[in-house]
């Protein structure tokens, strides 16, 4: 149904916003929130963990998604220890190469990679010199996030947090996992609030959450780059 956002006094506080998922497949959640999304017509990017798609019934749950218009993305093979502070030079083959491998036809054209801070920060640990180069020489696009609700802390009271994150800008990144802590069957409350809340849903990302592109730095990174490969300087 169409909606008119310029009724007189209307009380709707817009925003945009664009949800992705990261650390499955897990056929135990994925499943749901495939359906969920499907009986809404939303399309989001699951950013999912390269060693599970070894796994067939993952590997399927991932061609499903892809199937059904959502982006699958690489969030590393292991998800152990964040990439800014591994000290193997093969890190970035290690852990971005193999997960793209696996991924393989599902990828989307613009090789979406979203590194992780041990815990949703953003700061040097998400990447390192020698990853920054791998990902600009096979021209990945990396993307992060400005709204992290913790699910996997809170499952029941993530909501809350979440929709105060979707107000406080313009355009949202939510980073949300489909693990099974129980979080995610607070997803349809979620969307139902922020639709009335006067959501546009994206599945593009805003542009400010990608600063590299295609192999290309389009925004400062230094902040987001460690100096473990040069020893203790910073």
């Amino acid at each position: 149904m169409a909606r008119n956002d310029e009724l007189e006094g209307t009380s709707l506080n817009m925003f945009d916003l664009t949800l992705s998922f990261d650390n499955g497949p897990e056929p135990d959640v994925t499943p749901r929130v495939l359906d969920i999304l499907r009986e809404r017509g939303l399309k989001t990017t699951f950013f999912v963990i390269g060693e599970k798609l070894a796994d067939p019934a993952r590997r399927e749950l991932a061609e499903r998604a892809h199937h059904e218009g959502h982006w699958i993305g690489n969030h590393t093979y292991t998800h152990g220890v964040p990439l800014g502070q591994q000290t193997d030079p093969q890190t970035a083959q290690a852990e971005v190469g193999r997960t793209q491998a696996a991924i393989g036809a599902l990828a989307h054209p613009q090789r979406w990679f979203r590194p992780f801070g041990g815990g949703g920060n953003l700061d040097d640990r998400l990447l390192k010199p020698s990853v920054v180069d791998y990902l600009t020489q096979h021209q990945h696009s990396c993307v992060l996030w400005n709204a992290i609700p913790r699910d996997w802390e809170d499952p029941d009271g993530w909501v809350e947090r979440a929709l105060a994150q979707c107000r406080a800008q313009p355009w949202t990144l939510i980073v949300l996992h489909d693990l099974p802590t129980g979080a995610m069957a607070q997803l349809p409350r979620f969307l139902d609030a922020a639709e009335a809340e006067g959501a546009r849903f994206h599945q593009a990302f805003p542009p400010a959450c990608v600063p590299i592109r295609s192999g290309a730095i389009a925004l400062p990174i230094d902040a987001y780059v460690s100096s473990i490969e040069q020893g203790s300087s910073s």
